[in-house]
């Protein structure tokens, strides 16, 4: 009995620590030191600070030269000018965002009015920078996408 409680214990004591899959900032913390959790309940996010990535809202007018691996530059105002981001496009999206929201945009007037439309592009984000100035979720970025020998 006094083996079944010392097991128990070190499994309890093992239950105490929560290891991430991956390096990264904690954040939306929903518990508290001590607290008891039920299995599969979320208890906080994990933001990896090492694999940060941009999504650029590219106006359809300006998608003529851009291609993926081609060099971004991007810059915050978190840091404001002095930091300047190195990245590449890595990825464009296969529609806008008004093409796959739930809900769609309706022109409840009956005028047909031409709205330009933005394209997602990711942008992967060299990763040391990011450690030498990490960025947190939800900045907002301008980005420079360079397409000098393009046609």
């Amino acid at each position: 009995a006094a083996q079944a409680r010392l097991d128990k214990a070190r499994l309890d004591l093992e239950r105490t620590v929560i290891r991430a899959p991956v390096d990264g900032i904690v954040t939306n913390r929903q518990v508290q030191v001590g607290q008891r959790i039920a299995a599969g309940a979320p208890i906080m996010v994990v933001v990896p600070i090492d694999t940060a990535y941009v999504d650029a809202n590219f106006k359809e007018s300006q998608f003529r030269r851009i291609r993926i691996g081609q060099p971004v530059e991007l810059t915050s105002d978190y840091y404001g000018g002095d930091v300047v981001y190195r990245g590449k496009v890595v990825g464009i999206a296969g529609g806008t965002g008004a093409a796959f929201s739930l809900i769609p945009a309706q022109n409840a007037t009956g005028n047909w009015v031409k709205v330009v439309q933005r394209l997602p592009v990711r942008i992967a984000l060299d990763a040391a920078q990011l450690r030498k100035h990490p960025l947190r979720v939800g900045l907002s970025m301008e980005a420079t996408i360079d397409t000098r020998g393009d046609d």
